[in-house]
């Protein structure tokens, strides 16, 4: 008898603990924003916007915590492309967010566009 409530008690105490964990925090796709972070510059340059395909700033540009205040806030104006920056989705902008945030100045690992 004790035995089944310990059983079911654990059972349920699973359950809420992984359903908590799973919606604690969105994520989005690093390798999905690396992607869309690059097409908006060579969209931009397409259009005749600025003279480079390459991204103005690098993900390592900016700490963890800048890169938060900059999506945040959503101040874009730095990056240039301002036509590209208000297409994108909520879901784009995760993305995007989710790679510079992964591979910003004070991050495990950082990375430059290339």
């Amino acid at each position: 008898m004790y035995k089944k409530i310990f059983v079911l008690l654990i059972a349920i105490a699973f359950v809420f603990t992984s359903t908590g964990i799973s919606f604690a925090a969105k994520k989005g796709n690093k390798r999905k924003g690396k992607y869309l972070y690059r097409t908006v510059y060579k969209d931009c340059n397409k259009r005749g916007e600025i003279n480079s395909s390459k991204p103005v700033l690098s993900p390592d540009s900016k700490t963890m915590a800048q890169w938060k205040r900059t999506f945040d806030k959503k101040k874009f104006a730095g990056f240039g492309c301002k036509e590209e920056w208000n297409k994108l989705s909520e879901k784009e902008l995760l993305d995007i967010f989710t790679y510079l945030h992964a591979h910003a100045a004070d991050s495990p690992t950082p990375a430059k566009c290339k």
